[in-house]
């Protein structure tokens, strides 16, 4: 019996969503540009400069949080 009142009520929802009219015009306005056919190179002199790291040692504090081993990673004895 539950399940054909689920199965009901889904089938109405359904219905009652196909049913919404939400169909509202957009217009768009077009706008007319014309060719240009002259180009200028502008060239900026500023130039930005980033940093990056190079760790030099093994031990690392970052290295060694991203090479992390687990007892689960280790071999097994038989």
């Amino acid at each position: 019996m539950k399940t054909i009142i689920a199965t009901i009520f889904i089938i109405f929802l359904s219905f009652t969503a196909q049913a919404q009219n939400n169909t509202a015009d957009v217009k768009v306005e077009t706008i007319e540009m014309s060719i240009v056919t002259e180009t200028t190179n502008e060239i900026k002199s500023e130039s930005n400069t980033e940093v990056a790291r190079l760790y030099k040692f093994k031990n690392s504090r970052i290295k060694r949080d991203l090479n992390f081993i687990t007892k689960a990673n280790r071999a097994k004895m038989a």
